[in-house]
């Protein structure tokens, strides 16, 4: 399975694969919004790209793709287990208004399986489950079926598990088919929707069909888009079968150089101790 090991291997099998789908390379963004006075940080790659995806015109098309650094502070209370962190980088691609959701699936697919070469049957998908504001998407998961993907591997889950809302209070939004990889032990089987703790989200594939307004209710955007982000941390614990992001070869030797600075500390203060002791 494992084809890449580390951060530049992954960035640049991703921006390659969709660089040969037509898809313009867009340059990391700071982590302080330049025009978005709604949050404080970049919170995912789609961030910079709210006025395109509302319509405006990028001057390099209707396909892109990134690398951003992101800060997220809505998810913290995960941070610290396995798959989480506050600042991370996020692997992205765009289609602002050109293919949807049949093309965004198919590329997903292709690339985790044969670029990254991750079995099929490693692999279980979440779709919207519908609800008063939108209907289930039937189109995500039959999509996934004729890729190969059984069943009993696809869950159907609600807004808060299958639905994409903007950084801010309004913006672009819509319903998402989440990508899971098998973390548990033995045979894979199930979906997140049965056994999450054993399946591990790789990719996240949003269909910003909507735009939501200050009155909390939703608009279907004349511009159909399609945005999606895969952390690179996650993935490459995943790819080499780390127990979490923190064995990765991005932050496992931090991990050591701060063990070291701690352990040289304490060695002076137990020398100090010692001297004090005379």
């Amino acid at each position: 399975m494992n084809k890449v090991k580390g951060r530049q291997e992954l960035i640049k099998a991703y921006i390659d694969f969709f660089k040969s789908k037509e898809h313009k390379e867009v340059p990391n963004s700071p982590l302080i919004p330049q025009n978005d006075p709604t949050v404080l940080f970049t919170t995912a790659g789609m961030h910079p790209l709210v006025p395109f995806l509302l319509g405006q015109k990028h001057p390099l098309g209707k396909r892109l793709c990134s690398v951003q650094r992101c800060v997220r502070t809505n998810d913290i209370d995960s941070v610290g287990d396995r798959f989480h962190n506050t600042f991370f980088e996020m692997l992205g691609n765009w289609s602002l208004g050109d293919y949807f959701k049949s093309e965004s699936i198919e590329y997903s697919f292709e690339f985790l399986t044969k670029a990254l070469g991750i079995p099929p049957d490693m692999i279980s998908v979440t779709c919207f489950k519908g609800d008063k504001d939108a209907p289930v998407d039937k189109e995500a998961s039959e999509k996934w079926k004729k890729l190969g993907i059984k069943e009993e591997r696809i869950a159907f889950l609600p807004k808060d598990d299958n639905w994409w809302n903007p950084p801010g209070k309004t913006g672009p939004c819509g319903p998402d088919t989440e990508i899971f990889f098998w973390v548990g032990k033995g045979k894979a089987h199930g979906n997140p929707g049965v056994n999450p703790k054993e399946w591990a989200e790789i990719w996240n594939n949003v269909f910003m069909q909507y735009e939501k307004k200050e009155d909390g209710s939703f608009a279907e955007l004349k511009q159909k888009n399609v945005d999606t982000g895969m952390g690179v941390e996650r993935t490459l614990a995943i790819l080499n079968k780390c127990e979490s992001v923190y064995e990765t070869n991005m932050l496992f030797p931090q991990i050591q150089k701060q063990d070291s600075i701690k352990e040289s500390s304490m060695e002076k203060s137990r020398m100090k101790q010692r001297a004090c002791a005379l």
